[in-house]
């Protein structure tokens, strides 16, 4: 039982623990008794939070676009660690085998570059400082909907792109149907003229 001022955890723990490397202090108002089993318990919080900023590190982040058959789209990918461009590595697959393209240490690398997505997937290597992998498909069709993901090494962030893709005539029918909701017939307007003439 300790009583007043500051518990340097340091020496708690290199009397029971010598590996742990960090320092952790729990402050309490003076007079007030201080357990062992309460400076156990700020270590287990501490190691906790630890644990968690570390797995939301490496979450999947997924969104879901969709795009029409023979447009382009957008498929973003940005990182937030700050590795060297020259020790990063990007690599973009669709569906979980298809090599869609690569970035090693901030060039393109397209030598195993799937035959499908030749002269169709571009990026903007402008962007590659600024930690910005996203990539542009072009000339879309139906085989190219599905999962794609973007994995960036050495920080393991992994980011899931899902496509789904529409047909140009449906596109035109959702279209032309909220125009024809949401705009009044010429023969309205030809009545309310009438009505001001009158």
């Amino acid at each position: 039982m300790v009583s007043g001022g500051t518990f340097p955890y340091s020496s708690f723990s290199q009397k029971n623990n010598p590996q742990l490397a960090f320092t952790l202090s729990c402050t309490f108002t003076e007079g007030t008794p201080l357990s062992y089993s309460y400076i156990f318990y700020c270590f287990c919080s501490c190691s906790f939070i630890c644990v968690i900023a570390a797995l939301l590190n490496k979450v999947s982040l997924q969104v879901t676009v969709e795009a029409v058959i023979g447009g382009s789209v957008l498929l973003t990918c940005t990182s937030a660690a700050r590795h060297k461009l020259q020790d990063t590595e990007v690599h973009w697959r669709h569906n979980g085998s298809r090599i869609v393209f690569d970035i090693i240490k901030g060039e393109d690398s397209l030598e195993k570059q799937h035959q499908w997505y030749k002269n169709r997937a571009e990026t903007f290597p402008e962007e590659y400082m600024r930690r910005n992998f996203s990539i542009k498909l072009n000339d879309l069709s139906h085989a190219d909907a599905g999962k794609y993901i973007c994995y960036i090494k050495p920080s393991d962030e992994q980011e899931t792109v899902k496509l789904i893709l529409k047909d140009r005539e449906n596109e035109k029918e959702e279209y032309a149907g909220a125009v024809s909701v949401g705009t009044p017939s010429h023969c309205v307007y030809i009545a309310l003229f009438t009505v001001l003439i009158a």
